[in-house]
């Protein structure tokens, strides 16, 4: 009796226990529906003054219409808040450091790296600087946005995972958005200039030369001109080089080294099939859920516009004024690609035990001001964090030294709504004058308008210099006679390129300018090229009369055509002696020659194997160097000193200097040999065969929302498909695990039903949402959907 009693409690203990989690689970699931975005009804409201529709096609993108342009800014907001609350907060709060507020201590170093730049006070005095009809309009949107989460039945459900509420959104909110994509798109500038000075005191001036070339002959630029003539090679090596880091790195071929994007392009009409410009944008950002980018239509009325209705489409970005930032508005079409301008210099300050608290600039002596910044932290008392301010900018302190950030997000023109204006501008050459003042991190602006007029400038504020490029590209020295940047280039002398007798124009973060007017720019970081001129060759192989179709798939391009080149030298150097004896060697020669079909295929071996010897190579040669950059910033390294790396050891390669050959090789042929004994050794100790080792094993994709990295035991509901993706860096289509093509985009202006689009994620940023994922499938396969909204399948009405 006693057993089968226990039996009895133990059977109902656990009966108890599984309908708790039960009802644990449903109470869960039902407040998760209820933070689900109202997408049909009718909402009355004091925020329009009259009525708007949303009506939102089977995968969620809207097509918002409005009898006035501030109605629709109001739904807007209304939208963006109820599907993507959370990344909102998520870009005002990294810009303002404010994320440990959310996350705890953990958030505080990136906190504390962005606090110095005190952006919310910034934008506080911004929005106040704003004229009022653009206050307004950041004002409508900010209330539309707060009206659409408190509509919600229950808050975002990232705010009870953290135990914290949503703070309401402001004007100044939407500024502090675009200083997010400052610090995304400008922010390696700093960790650059360190890792440049650091070559520069472990290098004589031959060797910094040969190292850190301006250009090569893989760049392919806008003017047309030559590379200049490439540097002499010196006779000896910094003793740095080749030099091996004191503990063993990681293979950097096992990372996404290469996190430079992205691609923009146009078609004049003489070479399309309709006679009117095509565009095509696929902006290369870190990847998550949901999405960078919400997809839209806006509709208002305009009496410039044709028919009297102002139509755009395009993708915007939630928490950022409310316009498309690529897209079309049934005139023009537009793209952007970062400009990688100079846009940045540390300047060196000088101290004196007898001045306390005065640091001395270039000008002379002066004391910086000094600002209290309490920076919040969830579960903790709030770290009180003090920046000191120079007439040049914010004190950062590396080892050491101080330096004066002298950045231009700092300049009070930085920031504007100027990007309205290409809303209604009518024509490219409207276009290119509108761009060029737009209020956002500087750009490679691309355009297009229905005559078939294709031109390129460079949109947002740009620093007057007096210094030759490659002069500013390093740490400025206090007594260096270098001066930094004295205010803002004007806006008309921006460079522009207006129908091009190729009737093309490609842009791919390399080098743009080879003439005169490269000076106004810069180097801040140029990319290699090869994937501009791959672009560029790829669009002239279509010739004439394209459609939208073949333009878009020029950004799906994957041939290896860069990474063949080192193949090529694999086998090489695997000749009869270095096999003899080495049957693992012999392996890799046969899976480099079998496995292979030319591209960044997910199936193909070969080219993971070529990869990984050309970064293993790089390794061997820059190894410790890294390893001494790194201690100056985590982001500091060979690579981000210089992209054209690649271009210099292949002409050591080639050309097979015996005075920088590093010790302990016999020759050059026996260190590429190492390289790839230094594979096969990374792949052995991940317990990775030869034979399996595919480009797709590798190069797979880790597309989550960021609550998972708070609530690890939630991702399996907040990523996507861990699918192999083909592609790399130095081609078009540019892949990796948590980088990459943040959309395509590819439209004609007047033919936008023509337009063509992907993106990895859905509408939404919520995982019970039927747009959560929305076409990421399609953004696999390069598939791509319509531009355009389709047939409503949900309308939500705003009536006052």
């Amino acid at each position: 009796m006693r057993k089968r009693g226990w039996r009895t409690w133990t059977v109902r203990g656990l009966a108890s226990l599984l309908a708790l989690l039960v009802l644990a689970a449903l109470s869960a699931w039902l407040y998760l529906r209820a933070s689900l975005a109202q997408l049909d009804g009718e909402h009355q409201t004091a925020g329009v003054a009259a009525e708007v529709k949303v009506e939102r096609d089977a995968d969620g993108v809207p097509l918002i219409s409005g009898s006035s342009r501030l109605d629709v800014a109001y739904a807007t907001g209304f939208v963006h808040a109820q599907e993507r609350f959370f990344q909102m907060d998520l870009l005002r709060r990294t810009a303002a450091g404010e994320l440990a507020e959310l996350f705890g201590a953990k958030a505080l170093p990136l906190d504390r790296a962005n606090r110095l730049h005190r952006f919310r006070a910034r934008a506080e005095a911004a929005f106040l600087r704003l004229p009022a009809p653009e206050r307004a309009l950041l004002d409508r949107y900010a209330a539309g946005a707060n009206e659409g989460v408190n509509a919600l039945r229950a808050r975002p459900f990232e705010y009870a995972l953290t135990g914290t509420m949503p703070r309401p959104w402001r004007g100044p909110d939407s500024l502090l958005v675009i200083w997010a994509m400052y610090i995304d798109l400008q922010g390696a500038q700093a960790p650059r200039e360190l890792a440049r000075g650091w070559l520069r005191e472990h290098s004589d001036a031959a060797q910094l030369a040969f190292l850190l070339p301006e250009a090569t002959a893989i760049d392919l630029t806008l003017d047309g001109g030559a590379a200049p003539t490439t540097a002499p090679l010196p006779e000896r090596a910094p003793a740095w080089w080749g030099a091996q880091p004191a503990a063993p790195l990681k293979l950097a071929g096992a990372d996404f080294a290469d996190s430079v994007g992205s691609n923009n392009y146009a078609l004049a009409g003489s070479r399309s099939a309709s006679g009117a410009a095509i565009v095509s944008d696929d902006m290369h950002l870190g990847l998550q859920l949901p999405n960078i980018w919400y997809r839209l239509a806006l509709r208002f009325p305009d009496p410039a516009a044709p028919g009297g209705q102002r139509h755009l489409a395009g993708v915007t970005l939630p928490g950022a004024p409310p316009s498309v930032i690529a897209g079309s508005n049934g005139q023009v079409a537009w793209a952007f690609t970062n400009s990688y301008a100079d846009l940045l210099d540390l300047v060196e300050l000088g101290a004196d035990p007898a001045r306390p608290g005065q640091v001395r600039t270039p000008a002379g002596w002066e004391t910086p001001r000094e600002h209290l910044e309490l920076v919040a932290v969830k579960g903790a008392a709030a770290e009180r964090m003090t920046v000191r301010e120079t007439s040049l900018g914010p004190i950062r302190t590396v080892g050491a030294r101080s330096y004066a950030v002298r950045w231009i997000a700092h300049d009070e023109a930085a920031l504007n709504l100027d990007h309205m204006k290409l809303e209604t501008v009518a024509t490219t050459e409207q276009a290119l004058a509108a761009a060029a003042s737009d209020g956002i991190p500087a750009q490679n602006f691309v355009a297009g308008d229905t005559a078939g007029n294709i031109g390129w400038t460079i949109a947002g504020l740009l620093p007057r210099r007096a210094t030759a490029p490659l002069a500013a590209s390093f740490p400025l020295a206090l007594d260096g006679g270098v001066p930094t940047w004295s205010g803002a280039l004007p806006y008309a002398d921006h460079p522009r390129v207006l129908n091009p007798s190729a009737g093309q124009i490609t842009t791919a973060n390399s080098r743009q300018l080879m003439g005169a007017d490269y000076a106004l720019l810069g180097d801040g970081g140029y990319d290699l090229g090869m994937r501009n001129r791959q672009l560029h060759e790829g669009l002239l192989a279509l010739g004439g009369k394209a459609g939208v179709r073949q333009v878009f798939d020029a950004a799906l391009d994957n041939r290896a055509l860069f990474i063949g080149t080192w193949r090529a030298r694999a086998l090489a150097a695997l000749d009869a002696q270095a096999l003899n004896g080495h049957p693992r060697r012999a392996e890799f020669r046969r899976l480099l020659d079998t496995s292979w079909d030319g591209r960044a295929s997910v199936d193909a071996v070969g080219y993971r194997l070529a990869r990984d010897f050309m970064w293993a190579v790089h390794e061997l040669l820059y190894g410790r160097a890294n390893e001494a950059m790194k201690e100056l910033d985590p982001k500091a390294s060979a690579v981000a000193a210089s992209p054209r790396w690649p271009a210099v050891v292949a002409r050591l390669l080639d050309e097979q200097p015996q005075g920088w050959l590093p010790a302990g090789h016999a020759d050059w042929k026996a260190l590429q040999v190492a390289a790839v004994d230094r594979v096969i050794a990374a792949l052995d100790e991940e317990g990775i065969a030869l034979a399996d080792a595919s480009w797709g094993r590798r190069n797979t994709a880790n597309v989550a929302h960021p609550i998972s990295m708070a609530v690890p035991a939630l991702r399996p509901f907040l990523a996507a498909p861990n699918d192999p993706l083909p592609g790399d860096a130095h081609m078009p289509r540019v892949a990796g695990p948590k980088f990459g093509q943040s959309e395509r985009l590819t439209v004609s202006p007047g033919r936008e039903e023509e337009g063509l689009y992907n993106m990895p994620g859905g509408q939404s940023g919520h995982p019970l949402s039927p747009f959560f994922l929305g076409d990421h499938a399609a953004w696999v396969e390069g598939r791509p959907v319509p531009l355009l909204p389709g047939k409503a399948a949900h309308t939500l009405r705003f009536v006052p």
